[in-house]
């Protein structure tokens, strides 16, 4: 009889070899289909990783369910995101369509409020992250973009430092001088 504080043995067995079975088949499936797998290169990425981690928890921990649907779930979830990146990659109206652009939070030391109330960010959100940057002064900023990932990039340097203007590319929310 389990309970919460134990399980009989064959249970415990069971656990231990799916735990073995499942991931085996999910670094095999990582193998075939390469490491974007877990990269977290968009939020669909992102989503895609927490389906696959409550894979395989329900395969390890529910007796009920069998490694092979395990295996078939997982294998669906990765080639449905590897159509998925294929498909905003091959085509720009899908790409503006299906993924977040990266979108400026600051500009040459400058707070964009703007920006921030339509990401749903707050100042001390951004502050906190130009510490975690070591960032000593706002007018050593050059910007602060919140990626398609939901990460924040911090690009600072001190005032002799340029900021190449590629690192720009595809940024949203920019003053109109940044563009040109």
């Amino acid at each position: 009889m389990e309970n919460w504080i134990s399980a009989s043995t064959p249970l415990l067995l069971k656990v231990f070899f799916s735990v073995l079975a499942i991931f085996s088949i999910i670094i095999f499936i990582t193998r075939v289909s390469g490491l974007r797998t877990f990269a977290k290169m968009s939020s669909f990425d992102f989503a895609s990783t927490i389906a696959i981690g409550s894979i395989l928890a329900s395969v390890i921990l529910n007796t009920n369910q069998s490694l092979l649907k395990g295996a078939i779930a997982l294998g669906g979830i990765v080639l449905f995101q590897s159509v998925f990146a294929l498909v905003v990659r091959k085509s720009k109206a899908m790409n503006r369509m299906l993924t977040n652009a990266p979108t400026a939070l600051m500009y040459k030391g400058e707070i964009l409020y703007a920006n921030l109330s339509k990401t749903n960010v707050g100042e001390a959100d951004l502050i906190a992250k130009l510490r975690e940057a070591n960032a000593l002064n706002f007018q050593d900023v050059h910007a602060v973009i919140l990626e398609s990932t939901g990460d924040m990039s911090v690009l600072h340097g001190g005032e002799d430092s340029q900021l190449d203007q590629r690192l720009l590319h595809s940024v949203q929310g920019l003053p109109e001088e940044a563009g040109s």
